[in-house]
């Protein structure tokens, strides 16, 4: 009996030292395991395509270190494995929401299997793959851009203190690895600093300063909690947009304020209190003025896209109204492609300490964009217009025009002549603004023939063609109208029609870029056979304008008109109409 208790206490004594040793083990794998990670992350954050050799043992290690992040975690790989190079590749899905939260989701490991989860210890025990600094290597441990997207992604944001609801949120959409400028800006605004941000166009400005702002309303939730000042009301919806898909898992609310629309909706809107106010500073200074209950005094963040256009003197009253009545102690974003240097227009945006940003010179084309120019005479635009839609069949286009009536004629001409275009102009109502472009952007048209309206911000991937048919007054929106093509990484053309009053435009935007443009190949006989044909399509074209402009007329005279602008409404004239009513009565 005595043999028999001794046997057992020494087995119990055995078991003990053998769990302290495994424990032991576990603790070294989990140490080694952190430093391999660290030593991944320090080179991911560089935005690095790499490949690491590690130990066998560090493979374990940093498995087991993933899987102690948190208590439980969901395990089991998917078992897709297929031969490549005498590897096996698995795909080891985790998930983990406490910070750093990196997870990994395919390994190249050698044909020795190994399992994810609490099982690993045990795996490597079972094995005899005790962890000692001369364990064999094995074949290769890699990880690139093409294998571990989500790793880049969220190496990159989680080191920077971007919460993993977010990097999922970013995963979701697509966003394979930061940009220049979310490298640039993102740290800074997570660390309470004032930027201005200066990229080309189609750069992810916009993530730029929308992944900080979530963050911080994740740390602090709060109503109204940031205002994003935008020129333009397409910008605003599609900034909105944004928002809205990157806090989708978080429930963020956004309110678009905009002219054109039904005042009394937003007011609706803005009673529920949004997280996020997307505005044009007209609509948003009404609402100021006239909505009960509407304030931005507990406003944290302020964002102006398109910085230069919303701090020139057109918006002068507006934004001095809006500055005044929200906390100097906020955060401050200004981005845009073609940021203005002019103290005085910055000093009105009332920045702290600012730090700037800039991952290009100040008026810079993408690389990818190959421009073109063609010196035509005047009265044969819309011929040689019609020669380059034909010529370039099968893409999609945006046609660039100076006004809103050159716009509506240029869209008749060619909806006769069989393309189908569609306008997009200040003179048109929201609801068919927003129409023309939801048609364009689901490709149910295939050209868009716009004003400056849609020069700015406006993110379209598949257009492929940019005509400027009329040369641009200024400069600067020269790059912003030549920047809705070549976004994010892809190719795209731009063609400038230069006529005989327009050389000296042409040659102040040579010089703005520092490029001297090359001439389109183009056919003249090809193009004079077209003549007759267009001319044609003209004469249709100006006498569908004109019968529309009687017809507008008409419907002013009797219920007045449902356009958004001034003009169109007839204000002067109501207001004048309305003094007269009060006299008569008298």
């Amino acid at each position: 009996m005595a043999a028999a208790g001794e046997h057992d206490s020494s087995t119990e004594t055995l078991q003990a030292a053998a769990e302290e040793e495994e424990a032991k083990t576990f603790k070294d794998l989990v140490r080694m395991g952190d430093a391999v990670l660290s030593r991944l992350l320090s080179r991911v954050t560089r935005g690095w395509v790499f490949v690491a050799w590690v130990t066998r043992g560090e493979l374990f290690g940093l498995l087991a270190s993933l899987c102690t992040r948190e208590s439980w975690v969901r395990s089991q790989p998917a078992a897709r494995q297929d031969r490549r190079g005498g590897y096996m590749r698995r795909c080891v899905h985790s998930s983990w929401r406490s910070p750093p939260g990196n997870r990994l989701q395919e390994l190249c490991v050698s044909r020795r299997s190994c399992k994810v989860g609490a099982e690993v210890h045990d795996d490597v025990q079972r094995k005899g793959l005790h962890v000692t600094s001369g364990t064999a290597p094995i074949k290769a441990f890699k990880v690139s851009g093409v294998t571990t997207r989500s790793l880049l992604k969220h190496g990159f944001l989680n080191s920077k203190g971007v919460t993993d609801v977010l990097c999922e949120a970013c995963d979701q959409l697509g966003w394979a690895k930061p940009t220049k400028i979310q490298i640039e800006a993102i740290p800074l605004a997570l660390q309470g600093r004032d930027i201005i941000g200066l990229a080309e166009t189609g750069s992810g400005k916009t993530g730029a300063f929308a992944l900080p702002i979530l963050n911080a309303l994740l740390e602090t939730p709060q109503r109204l909690f940031a205002l994003v000042l935008t020129p333009t009301r397409e910008l605003a919806f599609q900034i909105s947009e944004q928002f809205e898909a990157l806090g989708s898992s978080i429930g963020v609310q956004c309110a678009v304020i905009v002219g054109g629309i039904d005042s009394m909706s937003q007011s609706i809107a803005l009673a529920k209190k949004p997280h996020i106010v997307i505005a044009t500073p007209g609509r948003l200074i009404d609402h100021l003025e006239n909505t009960k209950g509407f304030n931005l005094r507990a406003l944290k963040y302020l964002v102006m896209d398109e910085a230069d256009r919303i701090l020139n003197m057109d918006f002068e009253t507006e934004v001095d109204k809006i500055l005044k009545v929200i906390p100097r102690d906020r955060k401050t974003f200004l981005f845009s492609a073609t940021m203005t240097k002019k103290v005085q227009k910055l000093q009105r945006a009332a920045l702290k300490n600012p730090v700037k940003c800039a991952v290009s010179s100040k008026y810079q084309t993408v690389e990818k964009l190959q421009q073109y120019y063609l010196f035509i005479p005047s009265k044969f635009k819309d011929t040689y217009l019609v020669y380059i839609l034909n010529e370039l069949a099968g893409n999609s286009f945006m046609i660039f025009c100076s006004t809103c009536n050159n716009t509506q004629r240029t869209a008749l001409l060619l909806r006769n002549l069989g393309f189908t275009a569609i306008p997009l102009h200040g003179q048109m109502s929201q609801s068919k603004r927003l129409g023309s472009l939801n048609k364009f952007k689901a490709k149910a048209r295939s050209i868009l023939l716009a004003t400056d309206v849609a020069s700015r911000g406006l993110d379209i991937p598949h257009v492929d063609v940019v005509v400027n048919f009329d040369i641009p007054t200024h400069s600067k929106d020269y790059i912003h109208r030549v920047g809705r093509t070549a976004r994010a990484g892809r190719s795209g053309k731009a063609i400038t029609f230069v006529t005989q009053y327009d050389v000296e435009l042409f040659q102040r935007i040579e010089h703005l870029i520092g490029k001297k443009l090359p001439v389109f190949p183009t056919q003249d006989e090809e193009v004079m056979m077209l003549t007759e044909r267009v001319s044609e399509a003209q004469r249709f074209a100006r006498m569908e304008l004109r019968e529309h402009g009687e017809k507008k007329k008409r419907k002013r005279e009797d219920a007045g008109d449902d356009d958004d602008t001034e003009g169109a409404m007839g204000v002067r004239n109501k207001v004048a109409g309305g003094k007269m009513k009060k006299r008569k009565g008298r």
